[in-house]
């Protein structure tokens, strides 16, 4: 089973416990705003994500990482790696996305558990880059991937939806873990 600690987190696989603390998140407009077309997901939507998600750490070697607060045991959302399937501009690259509740914001959890994340990609995995998908507009995650040492790189357009999007990238040889 994979597992990063970090000082305030464990980024682990899911477990079937965790769909109530997801659904949390993904019922919160203010999470969800950001998201593909912003809507909120119900419950049934909600385990099928976790359940691609697994899919992808069995298909892939990778995934997204249910960041746990070590201090409380809640978990406060996602982060990991994903292959943007949705975008033929970058469906050949490797992703990094985050999606945490917004009680959890501006607290430094989405840039330890991403910090950690791009470790376990370079150093786990062997990857060579990593590249974020992020909608314009959204100033947070522009904050995180920066953090990240990421650099814009290209903009492209949502294939079903239309609005803008970001691609936002690091070259893992040159990354500082």
């Amino acid at each position: 089973m994979t597992e990063i600690l970090t000082p305030r987190l464990r980024l682990r696989r899911w477990h079937d416990s965790d769909l109530t603390a997801l659904a949390d998140v993904h019922a919160d407009p203010r999470a969800m705003h950001w998201v593909d077309d912003g809507a909120v997901l119900d419950l049934d939507r909600t385990a099928g994500t976790i359940e691609r998600w697994e899919d992808e750490w069995d298909d892939e070697g990778f995934g997204v990482f249910a960041v746990e607060l070590l201090a409380s045991g809640e978990v406060a959302g996602g982060v990991g790696l994903y292959v943007p399937a949705f975008l033929p501009d970058a469906r050949h690259e490797v992703a990094i996305g985050w999606l945490l509740g917004s009680q959890f914001w501006g607290q430094g959890y989405a840039s330890e558990a991403a910090q950690a994340t791009l470790e376990f990609a370079l150093q786990d995995r062997g990857l060579e880059r990593v590249v974020a998908v992020l909608r314009v507009g959204d100033t947070a995650s522009e904050n995180v991937a920066r953090k990240l040492g990421m650099e814009p790189e290209r903009e492209v357009q949502h294939p079903e939806y239309g609005f803008p999007l970001q691609i936002h990238a690091i070259d893992l040889t040159e990354f500082q873990a």
